[in-house]
């Protein structure tokens, strides 16, 4: 019987050494799994060359290009940052604009009306931030913008 114990306990021994050694690898995953980083704008990409990026989206509108770059979205998809410019728009918003977003004024400028006829401009080196609930008409002849995004469901970022 003695025989027999010696050979569970051996067995016993394997199991144990197996799991250490698949916890290690795991670590070991864990430890080489892709790292986050900070994302920053730096101030040549602030004036403008951020848009070289390949992942630039480039729209053609009749009044001129837009160019939107996303520099970060959060891991749960809810809130994200970057990089945009349009040239000459006006847009009627009349269903809520659906997305809390800070926009801080790099060049240009824009004109908010709000529904009740209030009218707020937001020039270069000002900053603007439109809750998800608001409606009213956007205006400007142009502008590039750093934009910080909220939205609970993670629509519209």
């Amino acid at each position: 019987m003695q025989g027999a114990r010696v050979a569970i306990h051996n067995k016993g021994g394997f199991w144990v050494k197996l799991v250490a050694l698949m916890s290690l690898i795991s670590l070991s995953a864990l430890a080489t799994a892709d790292t986050v980083y900070p994302a920053k704008l730096s101030s040549t990409e602030l004036a403008g060359y951020a848009f070289k990026n390949p992942n630039t989206i480039v729209t053609e509108t009749p009044s001129g290009k837009i160019h939107d770059l996303t520099s970060l979205k959060s891991s749960d998809g809810k809130f994200a940052s970057g990089m945009y410019s349009a040239g000459k728009s006006r847009f009627d918003i009349t269903e809520p604009y659906g997305v809390d977003e800070f926009m801080f004024f790099l060049e240009g400028s824009v004109t908010l009306t709000s529904d009740d006829g209030t009218q707020m401009t937001v020039n270069a080196g000002e900053a603007v931030t439109i809750p998800k609930e608001w409606t009213g008409v956007w205006e400007t002849e142009g502008y590039r913008k750093i934009w910080v995004i909220y939205s609970e469901s993670g629509d519209g970022l």
